[in-house]
């Protein structure tokens, strides 16, 4: 039976590493992720108000066909700035793209990004034409490390899931044959995690070992179909965003990696009710290690990996709002009565 990996997050894939920086006084952050080797990497965008930085490069039929890096960030527009930080760090490393090695010409670090909006949380936005965000990518980057910060973290702190305060959450599952697949997940979704009048998680039927509160609902109750929960009131664009990445540590090629972030998609999908909204910036990255051969027939593989990733996401958001805590007069899961 597949279980989740020992540390239950996305490092559990080997080969990678996360990092994150927070500014509390803003109430913002960024997370990092940093594939030991360059790997490859597809987008699948499905919120209506997405904000985004070089995913057009991660197309199957384009020229690079590997990242260096990934950002999520907070701050909306002006988060896409923590690319830049980590861009530089990585350029004086030597690191990045490039055809050839040539005097004086520097390397290009592939960093895709994409930012969620956390400018109306209560933090103090006042930073008079200096955001902090390339500041923060940078030491996002240089923080990295095999442990990933749950809850109110990264990208995470100054996220709202609904009604509730949001986070940053992570799962892993391995395979029987010993794959190992990931999710990294920043909630501020439009939508709520929570099944109404309930503090029973949407995704719930996922939920491995306890790992976010082991509350299940009461089957007997029905279900109204206009009744969303804990979502948010009178949304604005661009307000609402869950940020993901999954992985897995098999080696797979562009088209194949861009199945696998369609597919994980519906880990959305079971975990926020409503998603994909007009509002909402939903955003998800696939990566591929490469640490280990795909089986054959690749197509089954890719079939499983893109199941079992879109579990593991729904798993990874749900955590995110168990492990975050009440800020900024939002309340934390925790606190619910």
């Amino acid at each position: 039976m597949a279980k989740p990996g020992p540390r239950n997050t996305l490092t559990d894939v080997a080969g990678l590493s996360v990092g994150c920086a927070e500014d509390a006084r803003v109430l913002t952050g960024v997370t990092v992720i940093v594939p030991e080797n360059r790997a490859v990497c597809a987008v699948d965008l499905r919120g209506g108000g997405p904000g985004t930085r070089e995913t057009d490069a991660l197309a199957p039929e384009n020229l690079v066909e590997a990242i260096d890096a990934l950002v999520l960030a907070g701050g909306s527009v002006y988060g896409l700035a923590a690319a830049d930080g980590v861009v530089a760090a990585m350029g004086a490393e030597g690191k990045g793209f490039g055809f050839a090695d040539l005097p004086g010409v520097p390397r290009s670090p592939v960093v895709p990004a994409a930012i969620l909006y956390d400018l109306a949380n209560g933090g103090n936005k006042n930073w008079a034409g200096a955001p902090p965000y390339a500041a923060l990518g940078r030491a996002a980057y240089g923080a990295r490390s095999d442990e990933v910060a749950l809850g109110n973290a990264g990208a995470g702190l100054g996220a709202l899931a609904g009604a509730l305060k949001g986070g940053q959450g992570s799962a892993s599952v391995i395979t029987e044959d010993g794959f190992t697949i990931g999710a990294l997940a920043c909630v501020n979704c439009w939508g709520s995690v929570l099944i109404p009048n309930s503090r029973a998680f949407w995704a719930h039927p996922f939920e491995l070992e306890g790992e976010f509160g082991g509350v299940r609902p009461n089957t007997d109750a029905p279900l109204d179909p206009e009744d969303w929960g804990a979502g948010k009131f009178n949304p604005q664009p661009r307000a609402n965003t869950t940020l993901a990445l999954v992985a897995v540590d098999a080696a797979l090629n562009p088209a194949e990696c861009k199945r696998v972030a369609q597919m994980a998609s519906a880990g959305l999908a079971r975990a926020i009710r409503p998603v994909f909204a007009p509002f909402d910036g939903d955003v998800v990255f696939a990566l591929a290690t490469a640490a280990r051969e795909a089986p054959v027939p690749r197509a089954l593989f890719v079939a499983r990996a893109g199941a079992l990733a879109a579990d593991c996401l729904a798993r990874a958001i749900a955590r995110g709002v168990y492990e975050a805590h009440s800020t900024g007069g939002f309340p934390g899961w925790r606190d619910l009565g």
